[in-house]
């Protein structure tokens, strides 16, 4: 299968990178550094096009494809890794699944802001008690009248502090069949957002308390039975974090392969001594590589959502080969790199972080053995009796 860029896509990978090298390089560490989501970077990137580029032009987007998006998402993260995260949340984080399924009403009230950078969507799936086992949820939505009580807590949601509306996993009833998603808008009665926590890779997360927060019935994404049609949308975010992931491990790659070419010891170039030449060969292969399963699920996606297998197939490839690239690389710069005045160290963090979130590698495993074998295989416990 030919994974390579069409002459109209190398036109638009050029565009990217040239900005990405110009606007967006020169405050990659500041932004590194920055607690604060970077809204003056998000409103310069719908400035140029670069919001909901696989969405339809009909819904404010700019009809591209997966492949377009990833193009994108690579191109600012190798520059400056902390402005790809606003390629991540208009393109492939929650607002894909929303844009997938949302009704016109829902579109109209919240798409625009978020193509235009003015607001971003976040995702409440993780629970205190169900991490990776998403579907052992406990949130739930009770019919009252025409609307619905939610009831419940979330964790670990990325833009969780800064987000102006949650697309929120729940439960409408027992079973996978009773798992679904509604909207809640940031300042619903009820709804209380906590006080935000410093995480490892840089980022503030806040968890969200749904005390009988009432949700009219048209702010329901998908009812119950929509499960299936979540997770389907959920493996674009999952593509956003692996294409992220291999780019920021290229990024460190980068640094420290010029960092080798100007370093000297003993009178000699750092890039001159063997066991140098052979860490960056183990990084250049397993990049490249897990670039071709990123861009294989992405190709086969066509115009849709790409399939699970590839995905966490993708998902982990590109998680372990940046982060290996990353780490390798600090090792590589040595002190220079363990610096916050150097995005090395932020990428190893970054890169880590990625291994855990959008599906651990370890599910990811589980995942695709199970295509494999063509079977599902339970986690759970057997019944007793």
């Amino acid at each position: 299968m030919d994974f390579s860029l069409t002459d109209e896509q190398r036109m638009f990978q050029d565009s990217v990178t040239r900005f990405a090298r110009t606007e967006l390089a020169p405050g990659a560490a500041d932004r590194a550094r920055a607690e604060a989501y970077p809204w003056d970077v998000a409103r310069r990137m719908a400035e140029m096009g670069l919001m909901g580029i696989a969405l339809p032009e009909e819904d404010g987007g700019m009809g591209g494809t997966l492949v377009d998006a990833i193009i994108a998402i690579q191109a600012v993260a190798e520059a400056c890794p902390r402005s790809a995260d606003v390629i991540q949340a208009g393109n492939f984080g929650p607002v894909r699944t929303f844009a997938e399924f949302a009704t016109p009403d829902q579109k109209a009230r919240h798409l625009g802001p978020i193509l235009r950078g003015e607001a971003v969507i976040s995702l409440g799936m993780t629970e205190p008690e169900a991490g990776s086992a998403v579907t052992e949820l406990q949130t739930s939505a009770t019919k009252d009248g025409e609307d619905y009580l939610v009831n419940g807590t979330k964790i670990f949601g990325t833009h969780s502090a800064e987000a102006n509306v949650f697309l929120v996993y729940l439960r409408f009833g027992p079973g996978l069949d009773g798992i679904g998603s509604v909207l809640i808008e940031k300042g619903a009665p009820g709804f209380t957002i906590g006080q935000p926590s410093a995480f490892m890779n840089g980022e503030d997360w806040a968890q969200l308390y749904f005390d009988n927060v009432r949700v009219p019935a048209a702010n329901v994404l998908l009812g119950a039975g929509g499960f299936r049609k979540q997770i389907a949308g959920f493996n674009v975010e999952r593509l956003g974090n692996a294409a992220r992931a291999v780019a920021v491990g290229r990024h460190a790659f980068n640094l420290a392969r010029d960092h080798a070419a100007e370093r000297r010891q003993f009178g000699r170039p750092l890039a001159e001594f063997q066991g140098i030449q052979w860490k960056f060969a183990d990084m250049a292969l397993r990049l490249d590589s897990a670039q071709l399963m990123l861009m294989r699920a992405a190709v086969n996606a066509g115009d849709g959502l790409p399939s699970a297998q590839d995905t966490a197939l993708a998902k982990l490839a590109c998680n372990e080969a940046g982060y290996f690239a990353a780490n390798e690389a600090l090792q590589i710069m040595g002190g220079m790199g363990f610096s916050e005045d150097s995005t090395v160290q932020y990428a190893l963090r970054r890169t880590r972080g990625w291994m855990i979130a959008g599906g651990s590698i370890e599910i990811l495993k589980n995942r695709i053995a199970e295509g494999i074998f063509g079977r599902s295989f339970s986690q759970r416990p057997p019944k007793a009796g």
